[in-house]
């Protein structure tokens, strides 16, 4: 399947509502599907839950991933990713809020790829996404699928 999908796990619809806007301004027209919390994004990616049933073999180019969720939190989140063999490999840039050293640290040791701190000011974050898109969507290569 060529259709790049974000997985975009956010529980703040202002700040997905931004995120999307985003990347449509930056004419990157991927379907997002948006996971309000931790538990929901487990559930896409492993087919369980809500998404019981749903084709597996559609999996996220790339998921966009906030730290502070409810339910089960971002490095919960990115834990479980990383111990399942299905999910180890897939693209995972935390984009948050948090300014906190200890949130960068356990990020990247959990083995997030990526971590961006939401800029404030809109016109900022439209060029945070454009980079992002553009390096994980268009430039980046992905591992291979594994069947």
């Amino acid at each position: 399947m060529d259709e790049k999908i974000i997985l975009l796990v956010e529980d703040n619809p202002d700040d997905v509502d931004l995120t999307i806007r985003a990347l449509n301004k930056n004419k990157i027209l991927n379907e997002v599907v948006v996971a309000s919390d931790g538990a929901e994004a487990l559930d896409y990616l492993f087919g369980t839950g809500i998404y019981a049933g749903r084709d597996m073999s559609i999996i996220p180019e790339l998921i966009l991933l906030d730290l502070k969720l409810p339910k089960i939190d971002g490095l919960e989140v990115l834990k479980r990713l990383r111990a399942d063999e299905r999910t180890e490999l897939l693209p995972v840039v935390i984009l948050t809020s948090s300014k906190e050293e200890q949130d960068v640290i356990n990020g990247y040791k959990f083995g997030a790829n990526s971590y961006i701190r939401k800029p404030v000011d809109f016109d900022q974050f439209i060029e945070a996404v454009k980079q992002l898109g553009l390096y994980w969507l268009v430039i980046n290569e992905p591992p291979p699928e594994r069947r």
